[in-house]
């Protein structure tokens, strides 16, 4: 068995998964009763019924130490992960514990990151990986770690650094964990071959796909040039969409990637730098996240979503979509309630 097959073994288990953003990370408000009720045991029942195999969990690190005791980590914050991790075990799901947001980094606030200008701040964002290395210590593959979501700097020269110093720091503890690895510019298929190569045998790369994003985040309220877009962008689209988006404004063909037909060999091709670079390092690739924005008319999305998984399976790269609930991706609604049942049955689908 060569090395690439040897932990692709290991990574089995995450063929077809959800995020559980929303709830640890990325919330409204830090309080008690949203962090008891967003996920309970019964969101994690209904995502095993659903045929999936794991959980990807963005976690920010408020939840687990704040800024003004740095190195002394919250229980009750910890309690929550735990919680997921059992109900997780006692569902037969497996779990990725992504930091969303580190101390002096979320991809978010880019103007006031200091990660990687602060020493203190790099050593916060390790000593927090040990800690999680130390409390799940007694874990196997079931449970992965990623590094740091959607990392965005001028180059990778910086994340390469930081990276290698995080993996270093849970070996020390954890020889065989498997850490999961992001390209720079939000997890991009086209920046995974900056990334330089780090020899350990448990580690795999990641990537995001929202392409094209003009697509997925049509009408998103944070996206100046596509917030008050009048007219809905479908998918498959043709020449007659591209022409009508862009004699709208320049900015659009300039700001995003997209094409006079945008189908599934437009995505195929889209994938092809980080099914280059798996080839090149011979290594496992994952996507992360993926998803359309609930603005866009549902059978465009199922669509997209067909083509998307299908690809990824043919490519044998494991996924998981983005989200569970709310945050304008949602498979559920705020009461946990399935939104559209032929979408479940495409993303939780595992082999052609």
């Amino acid at each position: 068995m060569n090395r690439k097959d040897f932990y692709m073994n290991n990574f089995d288990g995450f063929k077809a998964g959800v995020n559980l953003g929303g709830w640890i990370s990325q919330y409204r408000e830090a309080r008690k009763e949203h962090f008891d009720s967003f996920i309970t045991e019964a969101d994690i029942a209904q995502i095993a019924s659903w045929g999936m195999d794991h959980v990807r969990l963005p976690i920010d690190y408020m939840v687990l130490e704040d800024d003004d005791k740095p190195f002394d980590y919250k229980e009750e914050g910890f309690s929550y992960i735990d919680s997921c991790v059992k109900w997780c075990e006692k569902y037969n799901l497996n779990i990725i514990m992504d930091l969303h947001r580190a101390p002096g980094y979320a991809f978010h606030s880019l103007s006031e990151n200091k990660l990687f200008e602060s020493e203190h701040m790099q050593e916060r964002y390790i000593k927090l990986w040990q800690e999680f290395t130390k409390r799940y210590l007694g874990y196997g593959s079931n449970l992965v770690f990623e590094l740091l979501n959607e990392i965005v700097e001028p180059n990778s020269d910086r994340w390469n650094q930081l990276s290698k110093k995080a993996v270093a720091g849970i070996r020390e503890i954890d020889r065989d964990r498997i850490i999961i690895i992001g390209g720079n510019h939000y997890n991009s298929v086209n920046t995974l071959n900056e990334l330089d190569k780090i020899e350990d045998d448990n580690l795999v790369y990641t990537f995001h796909f929202y392409e094209p994003h003009i697509f997925t985040h049509q009408k998103a309220g944070w996206e100046p040039l596509l917030k008050n877009l009048e007219f809905k962008i479908p998918y498959p689209s043709g020449e007659d969409i591209y022409e009508k988006a862009t004699s709208r404004a320049e900015d659009l063909r300039q700001r995003y990637s997209f094409a006079k037909n945008m189908d599934k060999e437009y995505l195929r091709r889209y994938l092809q730098p980080a099914i280059n670079f798996s080839k090149e390092r011979n290594c496992i690739l994952y996507c992360g996240e993926y998803g359309v924005i609930e603005h866009a008319p549902i059978e465009s999305s199922l669509r997209w979503h067909k083509d998307l998984s299908e690809l990824l399976i043919e490519y044998g790269i494991g996924r998981a979509v983005w989200t569970y609930k709310l945050l304008s991706f949602p498979m559920v609604n705020k009461d946990s309630v399935i939104i559209n049942k032929e979408l479940i049955d495409i993303v939780s689908k595992k082999q052609s």
